[in-house]
């Protein structure tokens, strides 16, 4: 199984940094998330500044951006990377799409769909390049006229609920799993045959040789998510701290700051956290359910230092598991 890294940085220096270490350490594949940066600037800045490793977004949000323009940072970027980069998209919940971006969220499969369609479109090129549907273009007379790394960029789709699962099945090469995706959130879903499909899990993972400090660290990632009503599915059994969290977000608390709200149980749930041999044993957990488990170092609501300490152990954890 492989094991990809999400890696943190509070400058883009530190960032490629922290990627070019998770290269040394054995990882496969070094995934941009989008929420505080640009996916595909931080995944430039990933691509140039490693050789080897495969680059990511993960995920890039499907909406905010023309298709055409994402296919072109794309093909751009697998250029750059010379071959190596995957295309992870994502749609975004209704307010981040509505409020943020000021794009439309109706029918978001099928809006996912027909973005994918249309990107492979442009990737292939032709003329004219035409897709009608809740997405759609019509162009004629456009060639990129730029050679093409490959034949085939890898496109990802993000997704938590079975409708998207089924359409990453359907129309992509790969899945990328919600930061909180544990064995037993895999075990749930229908997925593609492993063998041509790359399934990607992921996890926070917050390593420490005092498991204490460990699970607090990874408190505040859960604490985020079981304030947002989109997941209350996941949290299923934790019914009464999802509204402790919703009704401290109204109260006027940070989103990312309400880990103290969190009981060990539900760390434990939803995350990798604990001393490294403990780490190691529940990533071992994800073998034969995944092609690739993506950590992430917990960062929410914690400092900077905090932050570096907790990758520095997650770096050393993924290169003793080579």
């Amino acid at each position: 199984m492989r094991i990809d890294l999400q890696p943190w940085g509070e400058t883009m220096t530190e960032l490629v940094a922290a990627a070019r270490a998770a290269e040394a350490a054995g990882a496969g594949v070094v995934w941009a998330p989008e929420l505080h940066r640009s996916a595909f600037v931080t995944a430039a800045a990933l691509a140039a500044g490693t050789t080897g490793i495969g680059v990511g977004t993960g995920i890039a949000l499907a909406f905010a951006r023309s298709a055409m323009l994402t296919a072109l940072a794309a093909a751009d970027l697998d250029e750059l990377a010379e071959g190596r980069f995957r295309l992870g998209l994502g749609t975004g919940v209704a307010r981040l799409n509505q409020d943020w971006h000021g794009v439309p969220f109706e029918r978001p499969v099928e809006r996912l769909r027909d973005t994918v369609a249309i990107v492979r479109a442009v990737l292939a090129g032709g003329d004219p390049i035409t897709h009608r549907g809740v997405r759609s273009i019509r162009m004629r007379g456009w060639r990129r006229p730029y050679p093409p790394v490959r034949d085939h960029i890898p496109i990802y789709l993000a997704g938590v609920g079975p409708a998207m699962v089924a359409l990453a099945g359907e129309v992509a090469d790969g899945w990328i799993a919600h930061e909180l995706c544990p064995p037993a959130t895999l075990r749930g879903l229908v997925l593609p045959d492993r063998s041509s499909f790359d399934v990607v899990a992921a996890a926070c993972c917050s390593v420490d040789q005092d498991e204490r400090t460990a699970r607090r660290r990874a408190a505040n990632v859960v604490g985020f998510y079981a304030s947002v009503r989109t997941y209350a599915g996941t949290f299923k059994d934790f019914p009464e701290v999802c509204d402790k969290a919703t009704n401290a977000i109204k109260n006027g608390q940070a989103a990312d700051s309400l880990g103290h709200l969190i009981p060990d149980e539900m760390v434990d749930a939803f995350t990798i956290a604990g001393t490294p041999r403990q780490c190691a044993e529940k990533i071992k957990t994800y073998d034969g359910l995944a092609n690739a488990v993506k950590l992430s170092p917990p960062s929410y609501g914690l400092p900077p230092d905090e932050v570096r300490e907790a990758q520095h152990r997650l770096l050393e954890l993924v290169g003793s598991l080579r």
